[in-house]
């Protein structure tokens, strides 16, 4: 039976003899750049596998997502100023992953309730170490719309920021279906009047940012105090 880690090694090894002189020309000539646009339809790739079920694509399309990091990785460690690999980049991911989880590695005893507070935890560390004032930082304004709320409210998940107040529209909502088709008869009631529901959610988005960096604010001035 292969080691584990063997198919990993091997596709490091492949990598090499594709970028090396004698190699392929096309492999040869890429870059981080050139490369973009793979990354992101193989991340899209990916998401379709899942959401498919189909286990044996998903087994496939994460075979492809992880040739795009073993491929960067390949090209990076030819960089003469910087070079770096996949065992770098490995090494990072293990130490990130250590030190935004001080309750399972460092302290045990740092309270953690839920699964929630645990990812919005991360995300204040992540603040904390890249010297940002706010959790929102560092979330794509590119992002849709629907996805750019959801992470800015999984990030103040622990800051407890409230929502405007718009009574319970989920109060006849029993399931996944039932939210996706409410979201669609949204969008619906939306064009009806000529308004972009994407953007009224991008522009409600960035209100709810401000009142968490509103929040933030608060309670480091009630820290110093």
């Amino acid at each position: 039976m292969p080691e584990s880690g063997d198919g990993l090694s091997e596709l490091i090894a492949v990598m090499d003899r594709l970028r090396s002189p004698g190699g392929c020309p096309w492999d040869a000539r890429q870059t981080h750049r050139s490369l973009a646009e793979y990354l992101l339809e193989e991340a899209y790739e990916t998401v379709e596998a899942i959401e498919s079920g189909d286990r044996a694509d998903l087994r496939e399309e994460l075979g492809d997502l992880l040739l795009q990091v073993v491929f960067h990785s390949r090209i990076a460690e030819e960089d003469p100023d910087d070079p770096w690999g996949i065992d770098d980049v490995a090494r990072g991911i293990v130490a990130k992953l250590v030190r935004r989880h001080p309750h399972v590695f460092a302290s045990p005893d740092e309270s953690v309730t839920t699964a929630e507070h645990v990812e919005s935890r991360w995300h204040e560390l992540k603040a904390q170490e890249k010297g940002r004032a706010s959790v929102t930082e560092g979330i794509p304004e590119a992002l849709p719309a629907l996805l750019r709320a959801s992470k800015v409210l999984a990030r103040s998940e622990h800051l407890d920021v409230p929502l405007p107040d718009g009574g319970n529209p989920l109060a006849d909502v029993d399931d996944e279906e039932a939210l996706g088709d409410l979201l669609l008869a949204v969008v619906a009631a939306g064009r009806a009047r000529g308004w972009d529901a994407e953007a009224a959610l991008r522009d409600a988005v960035r209100r709810q940012a401000m009142r968490i960096r509103e929040s933030e604010e608060r309670i480091r001035e009630a820290e110093g105090a």
